[in-house]
């Protein structure tokens, strides 16, 4: 069995932090939310994985390599343009072969893995899995009805009368069936190759799909209030450590955090669920539950908590609490005591300030 990563997408709802930065790069709870989903195929026994890139395929390249750190080989398979989730299964047509595969959106987090999944697909003779969610806003997604007796009837992307609340979550299992559906279906409205229309494909020439709801959290990362709900789901399931090489002076630190190698903790509080980043140094600060601070930060003077403070940050001497923040990489955010007082800002396109 295969897996197939798609990570081909501009991001365009998590700007400014995706004009240069791929957003499958964005760490949850300092790990890239990619590498979670890399990590989770893995774990379910599948080791070939492609990954399907595009506009930001360079720095996806660099940032996993071949994929023996996480001990899979990649093999990038390039999508000119995102023409459909449909789209990128013909574009991995040579990748794939005839063989099984799941499929997993490179932005989704999901509780609990996927290895059961993959076994229970592998077990029977189902021609497709997909996995479902019950979810407020189903016009926003993919939507599944079923009929009585549980099998699948419809598929719908993106509604404007939702037959149900179960969404295509982003996870699916295919065999080589699908490559018939694809070939078998014309662009939507949209122009794009939809993947609910290939699956629909396979329901209506009688093909077995099986549904499977999955009963535990999930969350599409593809805005900043997702990515901060992932973060804080993800942490909550995180084992507390203090790296043997972590430095803590006349701090607190409770039973949820995790500190890792090289940062420094010197007269401050940190209470979790939270994490701070190697060689990070936070001083005279509180750090609050359901943050996440990366690698190489300053956090001085400072209340921050429920956010994500990417690398190579300086946080200084702030009169107020940062709450729910997605900061990205080499951002200054500092008091100024000269006068005159004025307030001095260099903000990139589509970013959001509030002030007090």
């Amino acid at each position: 069995m295969k897996g197939l990563i798609l990570s081909g997408g501009k991001g365009t709802r998590l700007y400014p932090l995706t004009y240069t930065r791929a957003k499958q790069l964005i760490p949850v709870a300092n790990k890239p939310v990619l590498v979670r989903v890399i990590e989770s195929i893995r774990d379910a026994g599948v080791e070939e994985i492609g990954v399907v890139i595009g506009q930001t395929g360079p720095e996806i390249r660099e940032a996993l390599g071949a994929g023996e750190r996480w001990g899979v080989h990649l093999t990038y398979i390039e999508q000119p343009n995102p023409l459909g989730l449909a789209h990128a299964v013909k574009t991995a047509r040579d990748f794939l072969g005839d063989e099984r595969f799941v499929m997993f959106l490179g932005d989704n987090v999901i509780q609990g893995g996927i290895g059961r999944l993959i076994s229970d697909f592998a077990d029977n003779d189902w021609n497709c899995q997909i996995v479902l969610k019950e979810v407020d806003n189903p016009s926003a997604f993919g939507v599944v009805k079923l009929a009585e007796d549980g099998q699948i009837e419809k598929l719908v992307e993106k509604p404007a009368d939702p037959p149900s609340n179960l969404a295509l979550v982003g996870i699916y299992m295919f065999d080589h069936h699908i490559h018939e559906a694809v070939d078998n279906i014309k662009p939507s409205a949209r122009g794009e190759l939809e993947i609910t229309d290939a699956i629909q494909w396979l329901v209506e020439n009688h093909y077995r799909v099986f549904p499977y709801v999955h009963p535990g959290w999930w969350i599409d990362t593809g805005k900043p209030t997702d990515m901060l709900e992932a973060n804080a789901l993800v942490l909550e399931e995180q084992t507390p450590r203090i790296s043997s090489s972590a430095f803590v002076e006349n701090s607190t630190i409770d039973r949820r955090v995790i500190v890792e190698k090289g940062a420094r903790i010197i007269n401050s509080t940190i209470h979790g669920p939270s994490i701070i980043g190697e060689h990070t140094l936070i001083e005279n600060s509180y750090i609050g539950p359901y943050t996440s601070i990366y690698h190489h930060v300053i956090v001085q003077n400072c209340e921050i908590e429920r956010s994500i403070i990417l690398e190579n940050s300086v946080i200084r001497d702030l009169e107020t609490r940062l709450h729910g923040s997605l900061l990205g990489r080499n951002v200054t955010v500092q008091h100024k005591d000269e006068k005159p007082r004025t307030l001095t800002l260099n903000l990139g396109d589509h970013s959001s300030l509030w002030l007090i």
